[in-house]
This record gives C-alpha cells, sequence and structure tokens, in this order.
C-alpha cells in the first residue's frame, strides 16, 4: 500500500468540495485548528495536547501527529488534536482518508466527527459522535467504526482485521459514506461495517427525536493521536517513543446531485 498518493478523483455520484493534501510546508490554519489540554478527554487520556510544532506538523507531503513522551501540564506525554470546526463542517458525505497507524501499547489514532450544535439533541451523548476510524497500538492489524447515540448512551460499529501486515507497516485507506439513510465504513474500498439504523433520546423519560437524528446536520472532522485511556489501557515498558500517526490526504466528497 505504499504507492505514491494519488491526485483526489471525481467519483460516480460524489463531487469533491473540500481537501487537504497536505503539500505546504506548514498546518494550513485555514482549514485546521488546535484542540490543547490535558483533562483526559473524558476517557483518561495521558496526554497533554499542544499545538507545538513538535507534536504536529507537514513534512513530506503528509500531516504527522506526534506523541512523545515528555511530561507537560501535568501529564506525562504530549500529542496533538486537529479540528475542522469553525472552517468546514457537512451534512452527509463520503470522506476519504490515507493514513498510517503508530505502534505500542497506550497509542490510540482516531479520525471521528463531531457535531458543530452540540445542544439540539441534548449534548452527548444524544447529540451523537460519528467514529470513522479507531485503531489500539496493541492490536496492529485492526481498525474500528463506531457510531455513539442515545441516553443512556449505547454504540454500535464493526472492525476489521488484515490478512496480513499491520496498519502501522504501511499506509492504508479509509472512508465513510454518510447519507440520510444510512452509513458504510471502508478500508483500502472494501466495505466492512454498515447500518442504516439510530437514533436519539434527550433522556431516559422523553420520546425518539424522528429518524435521522442526531446524523441529520453538519459535523466537523477531527484528528488526534491520544496516548492512554479507559479503551487502550496506558502505555508499558514495551512502548516505543516517539510514535506518530501520519496521513497524506483528507478528502470530502458531497452528491453530485445535490441532495
Amino acid at each position: 500500500m505504499e504507492n505514491k498518493k494519488e491526485a483526489p478523483q471525481q467519483k460516480n455520484g460524489w463531487k469533491l468540495v473540500w481537501n487537504d493534501e497536505f503539500d505546504g510546508k506548514e498546518i494550513d490554519r485555514t482549514k485546521w485548528k488546535h484542540v490543547t489540554g490535558g483533562s483526559g478527554f473524558g476517557n483518561n487520556e495521558d496526554q497533554f495536547y499542544t499545538e507545538d510544532a513538535a507534536n504536529s506538523y507537514i513534512e513530506d507531503g503528509k500531516l504527522v501527529i506526534k506523541a512523545l513522551k515528555q511530561e507537560h501540564g501535568g501529564k506525562p506525554y504530549t500529542s496533538a488534536k486537529l479540528i475542522t470546526e469553525g472552517h468546514a463542517d457537512w451534512t452527509y458525505g463520503r470522506f476519504e482518508f490515507r493514513a498510517k497507524m503508530p505502534l505500542g501499547k497506550g497509542m490510540w489514532p482516531a479520525i471521528w466527527m463531531m457535531p458543530t450544535d452540540m445542544e439540539k439533541y441534548g449534548g452527548w451523548p444524544s447529540s451523537g459522535e460519528i467514529d470513522i476510524m479507531e485503531y489500539l497500538g496493541h492490536e496492529p492489524e485492526q481498525v474500528h467504526g463506531t457510531l455513539h447515540m442515545g441516553n443512556p448512551h449505547i454504540y454500535r460499529g464493526g472492525k476489521v482485521s488484515l490478512e496480513e501486515g499491520t496498519f502501522a507497516e504501511a499506509f492504508h485507506d479509509f472512508a465513510l459514506e454518510w447519507t440520510p439513510s444510512g452509513m458504510k465504513w471502508y478500508v483500502d474500498d472494501k466495505e466492512f461495517y454498515q447500518t442504516t439504523t439510530w437514533f436519539t433520546r434527550k433522556d431516559e423519560a422523553a420520546d425518539n427525536e424522528p429518524f435521522p437524528a442526531p446524523f441529520d446536520r453538519a459535523f466537523f472532522l477531527q484528528l488526534n493521536l491520544a496516548v492512554g485511556g479507559n479503551w487502550p489501557g496506558y502505555p508499558d515498558e514495551t512502548t516505543v517513543f516517539p510514535q506518530t500517526f501520519e496521513l497524506e490526504y483528507v478528502r470530502v466528497y458531497q452528491p453530485a446531485d445535490g441532495n
């Protein structure tokens, strides 16, 4: 999968509306902003997100998010999180990424989306969350795709494993197709999960909002490399630092017919 990056292609039924090929000298601040802090982000994560060039930068046509073993803000590790909030968001579309994963216990990169309006359906989790790709560094042959919803919180999703090799050894293609009636997740152009049912509920006593809520409004993109947390566990003596989460491009398509 280490072939040369190809220019974005028009696709049957989809038109390119936004992209970043990471071919400049610096991160494009008209497309991305950094989230900073070390709050644990609801998952007991152990990194402090910075906007320092040591943790996120452009190199050889790629966005590099680097996790370092260094104390900062009371946390033992630093890393970075970039989002499009305030610059771009979308309702429905095909979202494509080409990425290479880090390796080791505690590494937790993600490509995901959150709603620009977090209050319409009552905040998280009833507001919804779309996880296009999540990966655990101690399971390098496998990635996950997930929807979060409801109140109380539920999630549904799928996972896929490579037949050979790992996601840390080479770049692979990841995609989500999101329409009013369903979502499909892909790795290397092969669908590995789809769903046509979801719901939202502001609290246990309330009626559900009509389908396709909560996934019927604009969401923005997020790219991050977490270190440690409830799901992946924490780095151990086998984890080597630094580790990098690298992306060759992000491309967003919307229906060519405008629907």
